[in-house]
């Protein structure tokens, strides 16, 4: 299953995405560089735990990252750049 990483909400600066950005990840693995935007390490860190189970269509509500009527997935980037 591909897996679509959107940027929904900025708190604080980013120096790297702008809301609606994207980065798409096919069959679970492979991250398709030309149809994302540019890669940050942090937001990739904060993504690692769960594409896996998300790829392979685990629920956003079983690994506790969506409410109990929600779909989507939702992550916090490690580093909000908020000074």
């Amino acid at each position: 299953m591909d897996l679509i990483v959107r940027v929904k909400e900025i708190k604080g600066t980013c120096p790297v995405y702008r809301v609606g950005d994207s980065i798409l990840i096919r069959e679970g693995y492979i991250l398709d560089t030309k149809k994302s935007s540019t890669v940050c390490m942090h937001s990739l860190a904060s993504l690692m735990p769960y594409y896996v189970a998300l790829s392979r269509g685990i629920s956003p509500q079983s690994l506790g990252l969506s409410g109990a009527k929600n779909d989507r997935a939702y992550l916090q980037c490690l580093d909000p750049c908020e000074v």
